[in-house]
């Protein structure tokens, strides 16, 4: 399918409390990854769309889900997006060594990601 969902991330506030509720909860597998002075968690489903748990980065925002979309350009598809209405919350940011994402919000307040995988 083009442009599938392909990450779901938990930005929260509490991370400890959610690995614990959402590790309880689901046949999780929860794996801890440095992330500067943070910590990442990667989330594996087996099959099916993985996501990660991280604290929010934005302080006093409430936790919330974000799912990532996948596009050839994430730098053409975010002006896309722009040019259509889109607000950009995060322009271009690179993973290093993964890939890049920008966030955006859509016409009706719903938030997204877009990222592009690197080859």
């Amino acid at each position: 399918m083009p442009n599938a969902f392909v990450h779901v991330e938990l930005n929260t506030t509490d991370p400890a409390k959610a690995k614990e509720f959402y590790g309880q909860l689901f046949a999780w597998t929860l794996e801890d990854v440095p992330m500067g002075p943070d910590t990442y968690t990667v989330i594996k489903v087996g099959q099916g769309t993985g996501g990660g748990i991280m604290k929010h980065p934005m302080p006093g925002a409430p936790s919330a889900w974000l799912a990532y979309v996948a596009v050839d350009d994430v730098k053409a598809s975010t002006e896309k997006a722009k040019g259509l209405g889109a607000n950009v919350l995060r322009d271009t940011t690179e993973v290093p060594g993964v890939g890049w994402f920008s966030i955006l919000m859509d016409p009706t307040g719903a938030v997204f990601a877009l990222w592009q995988q690197k080859m």
